[in-house]
């Protein structure tokens, strides 16, 4: 007699909700569960009926984007753009602004999970969130490295980086600072730290790296960066991790009398096109973050579709030359 979904639930000890639930992706699952299910629909020789599936599995048309947050350009224009693209091919968007809080970030996995989504697209950097690696649900990440068999979709943070410290060096630069976020991040944008150091070394100069923490508020930033100052008083050209700090450093440079770009030359990166129109003198790395936010999209829907899909993705950077150079 042909197996039924009773019988693979009542021999891997679970609800036939649970069978249905692994079989179609959905939720919240432990490794132990999923395996318990997997090993016997093997030993009945369980084949679930494709209609059937078809039938039940009904997509909920909802994605969820988690983020540390919208209050910036990058991220801002990044989230814009996938919801936007999102909607045109059917589908609603939940976004989690998680603040890099990792109980914040923790609590929207579990929400969105619970609201049935067909997909995640995340971007922020949190480590160690379990729930990630038993959703069972298609995931795609922006620059960050989650998981092995997770796709990540970045731009070539080691030739930003490599662009960023040549062109201080070559406009005479030699004290060159390089601004990053903690090491304990596991996110490709560390590669603008190697290739800074990298490009430094083969120019013979000292590699000089500060830690400038995303989550820290204005003040320590700022009196990180006047630290720098202090440190380093002369200190002649600054490759920043993003536009935003880079506009915070250039602000506290010239409120200790530095002038920019005589005395200090400073590239920043990310390239928003908000920043780009507020501070269009600013010299920095610019990210086709549309083209980022294009292939999240499209690379989503390929997980939905085939979930061992797994290309990772490179996209390629350039210099907006303003006047801080």
């Amino acid at each position: 007699m042909k197996a039924k979904i009773d019988d693979v639930a009542k021999l891997a000890g679970v609800s036939k909700t649970t069978v249905s639930r692994v079989m179609n992706k959905r939720g919240y699952l432990s490794d132990k569960t999923i395996k318990k299910v997997h090993d016997a629909m093997d030993e009945l020789n369980y084949h679930p009926n494709v209609v059937a599936r078809q039938l039940f599995k009904q997509e909920t048309k909802l994605v969820g984007l988690i983020f540390p947050t919208v209050n910036n350009p990058f991220f801002g224009q990044l989230v814009s753009e996938m919801e936007k693209r999102l909607f045109n091919l059917g589908f609603k968007v939940l976004i989690g602004d998680s603040m890099n809080d990792p109980k914040k970030e923790k609590l929207y996995l579990q929400e969105l999970m619970t609201h049935q989504v067909d997909g995640l697209i995340v971007g922020a950097h949190n480590q160690g969130i379990e729930e990630y690696k038993n959703t069972n649900l298609p995931i795609v990440a922006i620059d960050r490295i989650m998981n092995k068999d997770i796709p990540v979709v970045s731009s070539d943070n080691y030739l930003g980086g490599q662009l960023a410290t040549q062109l201080l060096i070559d406009n005479g630069a030699k004290i060159i600072i390089h601004t990053n976020d903690p090491q304990n991040i596991k996110s490709p944008a560390q590669k603008r730290r190697s290739a800074y150091e990298d490009t430094m070394i083969k120019n013979g100069l000292k590699p000089i790296v500060y830690t400038l923490d995303f989550d820290s508020n204005t003040d320590t930033k700022i009196n990180s960066i006047k630290k720098i100052f202090k440190e380093h008083p002369d200190v002649d050209g600054l490759f920043i991790s993003n536009d935003m700090d880079a506009a915070q450093v250039i602000d506290v440079a010239r409120g200790l009398g530095y002038k920019i770009p005589e005395d200090l030359k400073v590239v920043g990166y990310d390239g928003a096109d908000v920043t780009k129109v507020l501070l269009p003198n600013l010299t920095t790395v610019v990210q086709p973050i549309d083209k980022m936010a294009e292939v999240a999209v499209n690379t989503l829907v390929e997980r939905m579709k085939n979930d061992s899909y797994d290309s990772n993705r490179v996209l390629p950077v350039k210099i907006w030359r303003g006047k801080t150079v």
